[in-house]
């Protein structure tokens, strides 16, 4: 069997997109990432996504609902996996079931972390409720997208932290 025909093994962890909101730029890191190492690559969302040809990338669509996709992506992850978020409450429940979790600018979210971001994103909800804050986020930087880069590799060389 050549190289390029193996199969995944199953032991190795696998990683799944919150693909909704994901850039396209970090897409194309992520496809290249998952040929280079031969990892599981899984996009789910609520709407259908063109994927490049390859045993190691699929896309998976859900229904359109609250939460659909990130109900999907915490029913398959295991411990050991990778998810690719900026969906708090997603990268909470990942957290628990023991995934590693990356946000879309290059940080690491972890049980450190977790409890301030959801701190954080409840009171920007209230502010935005009561009509004080407004506008979403700014686009990735330059910056963003190499640390979002460099941190996947990491995951995928098994310098995990």
């Amino acid at each position: 069997m050549t190289k390029s025909a193996e199969a995944p093994s199953q032991a190795s962890p696998s990683i799944w997109v919150d693909a909704d909101a994901c850039p396209a730029v970090l897409r194309d890191v992520l496809f290249r990432a998952a040929e280079r190492t031969r990892t599981r690559l899984t996009f789910v969302a609520n709407k259908p996504l063109r994927t490049p040809p390859s045993q190691f990338i699929r896309a998976v669509q859900v229904a359109r609902g609250f939460d659909v996709a990130d109900d999907q992506i915490v029913a398959a992850l295991v411990a050991g996996d990778l998810v690719v978020t900026n969906d708090i409450p997603l990268a909470a429940q990942a957290i628990a079931r023991g995934a590693k979790v990356l946000d879309m600018r290059g940080s690491w979210v972890d049980g450190n972390s977790i409890g301030d971001r959801l701190a954080m994103r409840d009171l920007l909800s209230e502010l935005r409720d009561l009509g004080h804050a407004s506008g979403g986020p700014s686009p990735l930087s330059l910056a963003e997208r190499q640390a979002f880069a460099n941190r996947l590799d990491q995951f995928l060389t098994g310098t995990r932290r």
